[in-house]
C-alpha cells in the first residue's frame, strides 16, 4: 500500500543525537498511523514510538521517553525520529512502519499491527 524508505542512520558517540527520516510514497499519507521500531540481532523487534494520523498524539516506549521524539509532516509525506542523549543500548536497526487506519483507534504498538515496513537504517552508538 505504501513504500517506506528510511534514512539518517549512522555512527554517533554516546550522548549525541541523530534524526531519522522516513519518506512515504503513497497517495494519502495522512490516512496512515506511523511508527518506529528497532531490532538487534537475536532479539525481537521492539516498538520505539508511534504517531497518529494528524500528528496530534504520540506514543513511545519507556526506554526512550524524554530522549526520542516522533513527528510527521503530512505535506511532505515524511515521519521523523529525533534521537537525543543516545546510549550504546540504542544501537539497532531502526525500521519505519505504517498502518492504514480509518477507525478512531490510532495507538498501535505491536509489530503485527503494522502492514507496511521500510528496509531499515542502522544506528550505532559508541561508548
Amino acid at each position: 500500500q505504501v513504500q517506506l524508505v528510511e534514512s539518517g542512520g549512522g555512527l554517533v558517540q554516546a550522548g549525541g543525537s541523530l534524526r531519522l527520516s522516513c519518506a512515504a510514497s503513497v497517495r494519502i499519507f495522512s490516512n496512515y498511523v506511523m511508527g518506529w521500531f528497532r531490532q538487534v540481532p537475536g532479539k525481537e523487534r521492539e516498538f520505539v514510538a508511534g504517531i497518529t494520523r494528524s500528528g496530534a498524539n504520540t506514543y513511545s516506549a519507556d526506554s526512550v521517553k524524554g530522549r526520542f521524539t516522533i513527528t510527521r509532516d503530512n505535506a511532505k509525506s515524511t515521519v521523523y525520529l529525533q534521537m537525543n542523549s543516545l546510549k550504546p543500548e540504542d544501537t539497532a536497526v531502526y525500521y519505519c512502519a505504517g498502518r492504514l487506519v480509518y477507525s478512531r483507534r490510532e495507538d498501535y504498538r505491536a509489530e503485527k499491527e503494522f502492514d507496511n515496513w521500510g528496509q531499515g537504517t542502522q544506528v550505532t552508538v559508541s561508548s
